[in-house]
């Protein structure tokens, strides 16, 4: 993408404080789309994922780092926003791990469980490059 990086709308960033899911939306290499739903934040002006370095996700942005967000308020599905953009950082480490873990109380309101991670957490920060929301 050559379009530089938005400011997060702040209805945008009101979602994804929240306990809120987003659908990501990445590409496999045959160039066929990949939706999975994901739990995310936001830091600064970035939406922020967090995954395993395994999963077929973050291979998916690794090679291509476009992404598209849709994000829908948790009890009401008609207040969503969508947001492309594309991965500019990762971060692994304690950092990944202590942010699942952010992540799993915001959602489920305790800590995600160990046996549940398979391999190291990373962090992928997406930079916005076209928003929009409907209902708020």
């Amino acid at each position: 993408m050559t379009s530089a990086a938005l400011p997060l709308d702040p209805a945008v960033r009101e979602l994804a404080d929240g306990p809120n899911f987003a659908a990501l939306t990445t590409l496999m290499p045959d160039g066929t789309p990949q939706t999975q739903v994901v739990w995310l934040s936001a830091d600064g002006d970035r939406l922020v994922i967090n995954s395993e370095v395994e999963r077929q996700k973050v291979r998916n942005l690794r090679r291509d780092p476009r992404a598209t967000l849709m994000i829908w308020k948790r009890d009401n599905p008609y207040v969503y926003a969508e947001v492309r953009g594309q991965v500019v950082e990762e971060e692994n480490g304690p950092t990944a791990r202590a942010h699942i873990d952010e992540l799993a109380m915001k959602y489920n309101g305790r800590p995600y469980p160990q046996k549940d991670i398979g391999s190291d957490r990373v962090i992928l920060r997406i930079a916005v490059r076209r928003q929009r929301v409907w209902g708020l």
